[in-house]
């Protein structure tokens, strides 16, 4: 017996590039996930390329955390090794629940496009008290094509089998579950 067929939810995605040197102008990170996003029919509500600065982008992490109009925030940069990247540290203090397999599946994945230079990576996902789902990529576009094609794009398809975020949604934020 096949189960009934799930109806697409659009959400609404901030988009945070972290960087000291990109610009709207040359963001190619940030416009590849802004594009997959509005091509798969979710609504990129806010976007913004903030420096990696501590305070700073837990400033605007917070903000979009605390919008009842954003569903989900993916980042792009600042998941690298050295003292500039800041990503896991500018969310740890909003992350009430994580989603180790993200990390995991996403270095898994990027180990059979750069081989072991993947252990670099600090890619990484989890849920604030709200129910907010952060995603934290690297910069690279190749890196952020890998994580939108091959894991989160399908995540954020309430249609997708066997299961999805999108329909933990109301379960996570202690909603009543859409019909």
């Amino acid at each position: 017996m096949s189960k009934p067929s799930r109806t697409f939810v659009p959400l609404n995605v901030a988009v945070l590039t972290l960087s000291d040197t990109r610009t709207p102008d040359n963001d190619t990170s940030g416009d590849l996930i802004a594009e997959k996003l509005t091509t798969a029919g979710h609504h990129v509500s806010s976007r913004a390329i903030v420096r990696e600065d501590l305070d700073k982008l837990r400033a605007r992490f917070e903000a979009w955390i605390n919008d009842p109009n954003i569903d989900v925030i993916i980042s792009t940069g600042g998941t690298g090794m050295t003292q500039r990247d800041l990503t896991p540290e500018a969310t740890a203090p909003f992350i009430n629940k994580s989603i180790p397999g993200f990390g995991e599946l996403f270095r898994w994945l990027s180990y059979a496009e750069i081989g072991t230079s993947t252990i670099q990576s600090r890619a990484d996902a989890g849920i604030t008290a709200n129910g907010t789902v952060i995603f934290m990529m690297p910069g690279s576009t190749n890196a952020c094509r890998l994580g939108m094609d091959k894991i989160i794009l399908s995540q954020l398809d309430a249609s997708y089998r066997p299961c999805n975020l999108v329909e933990l949604l109301p379960r996570i934020r202690h909603e009543a579950a859409p019909e």
